[in-house]
C-alpha cells in the first residue's frame, strides 16, 4: 500500500503539526467544555478532528503525503480538574497510537497529550507515551494554565525531553475572554487568534531563551507554531532594546540572545505567504524549517484539504533548490523525529 503512494511531485511529505481528537476523546472532552466557548465551536465545525475516513481521504487525495498527529484545542489543563486530566490524556494518547498502529501508510507517529496541572502525572505520562507508546514527543501551549513555560516547576519535563532527544511541540493558547485593550471584557473581530496567537508564541520562545532554559538544557528542541510567530520579522529589536537592561534583570546567558533564538524549529502555517516563508528561512535556515500545515482548522469547515495544498504549493514556490525542499518537506522531521 506503501508504494501506491507516491510522493506529490517526487517530493516526501510529512505533516509534523495537524491536529486530532480522537474521538472518545472528543467526547469526554466535549462534555466538559463551554458550549458557547471558541473551541467547541471551532471544533465541532471541523470533523475531520475526529473523522478518520475524512482524513484517510483527503490523505489519498494528497499523495506521498503522511501525517504527525497533535492534540487538538483545548488545552486539556485548561478544561479538566487534576482529577480528571490524567485519564483523559491517557485516553487520547492511547486512541492516537491506535490511530498510527493501525494505518501505518498514513501517519508517522503522533504527539503527546498532557495532564499539565499535575506534573508529576505528566512526568509518568511522558515515559508512558514516548517509551511504550513510542510517541515522536510532547505538546505544549504558550502558557499552561497561565503561568509562563520558564517557571520553575516545568523543569523536570525540560530535563526529561532532553534525555529522550526528542522535541517539544508549542501551540499558541491566548483565549477570546483576553482582550485587547484592558477597557474591554473580551477580545473583538477574533483578533486573538489573528495576530494574539503568533505575539504569544513569540513571548514564550521570548522567556525559554531569556530564562536560560535553552542554555541549562542545550539538546532540547522546541518546534513552534506560524513559523516563529513574530521572530523572523522582529528579531533586530533583540538588540536594539536588550531585554533585562532596563529591568535591571541579570542576563547569564554565555551566547548572543540570537544564537539561542537560531536553535527553534519553526513550521511553514503561513497560509501560504511565501514571503513570510523567506523571512523564516533567512533566520532559521533550511535545517530549521520543518513542513506543516495545522489541518483542519485553517481554511474553515470545508477549507481544509485546500489550506494543506496552498502550504504545499507555497513552499514549491520558494526559490531555494530541490535539496532544501526535500528537507523542508519531511528531511528534517524524520531527522528530529526519528523517523
Amino acid at each position: 500500500m506503501e508504494g501506491m503512494r507516491e510522493g506529490t511531485d517526487h517530493f516526501e511529505i510529512i505533516d509534523i503539526y495537524c491536529h486530532i481528537l480522537p474521538p472518545k476523546y472528543k467526547d469526554a472532552i466535549f462534555e466538559i467544555i463551554a458550549k458557547d466557548s471558541y473551541y467547541y465551536e471551532a471544533d465541532k465545525a471541523r470533523p475531520a478532528l475526529f473523522d478518520i475516513n475524512l482524513r484517510i481521504e483527503m490523505l489519498d487525495r494528497i499523495k506521498g503525503m503522511k501525517q504527525v498527529l497533535t492534540p487538538g484545542a483545548p488545552p486539556l489543563e485548561y478544561v479538566a480538574s487534576v482529577d480528571k486530566a490524567k485519564d483523559l490524556a491517557r485516553l487520547a494518547n492511547d486512541e492516537m497510537a491506535e490511530i498510527v498502529g493501525r494505518y501505518p501508510d498514513y501517519f508517522a507517529g503522533a504527539v503527546a497529550c498532557l495532564p499539565l496541572n499535575d506534573i508529576d502525572a505528566t512526568l509518568e505520562e511522558i515515559d508512558r507515551a514516548i517509551g511504550e507508546l513510542k510517541f515522536k514527543g510532547i505538546q505544549l501551549f504558550t502558557s499552561i494554565n497561565g503561568k509562563p513555560l520558564d517557571s520553575p516547576e516545568f523543569y523536570p519535563i525540560y530535563e526529561k525531553m532532553a534525555s529522550y532527544d526528542l522535541p517539544i511541540w508549542i501551540h499558541p493558547a491566548r483565549d477570546r475572554n483576553v482582550p485587547d485593550y484592558p477597557t474591554e471584557e473580551s477580545s473583538k473581530y477574533a483578533l486573538f487568534l489573528v495576530f494574539s496567537w503568533p505575539y504569544e508564541t513569540t513571548i514564550a520562545m521570548a522567556r525559554l531563551v531569556f530564562s536560560g532554559i535553552l542554555e541549562k538544557y542545550g539538546d532540547l528542541k522546541f518546534i513552534t507554531h506560524h513559523c516563529g510567530g513574530m521572530l523572523p520579522s522582529f528579531y533586530k529589536r533583540v538588540k536594539l532594546v536588550p531585554p533585562g537592561i532596563k529591568t535591571g534583570e541579570v542576563m547569564p546567558l554565555k551566547r548572543e540572545p540570537i544564537e539561542y533564538f537560531r536553535k527553534f524549529y519553526a513550521d511553514t502555517v503561513m497560509g501560504g505567504n511565501v514571503a513570510g516563508l523567506n523571512a523564516g528561512l533567512s533566520f532559521f535556515g533550511s535545517d530549521n524549517l520543518v513542513f506543516a500545515s495545522d489541518y483542519p482548522y485553517p481554511g474553515g469547515p470545508t477549507g481544509g484539504e485546500k489550506a494543506v495544498m496552498e502550504n504545499i504549493e507555497s513552499i514549491k514556490a520558494m526559490d531555494i533548490s530541490d535539496e532544501d525542499k526535500a528537507k523542508i518537506f519531511s528531511g528534517n522531521a524524520k531527522r528530529i523525529l526519528k523517523i
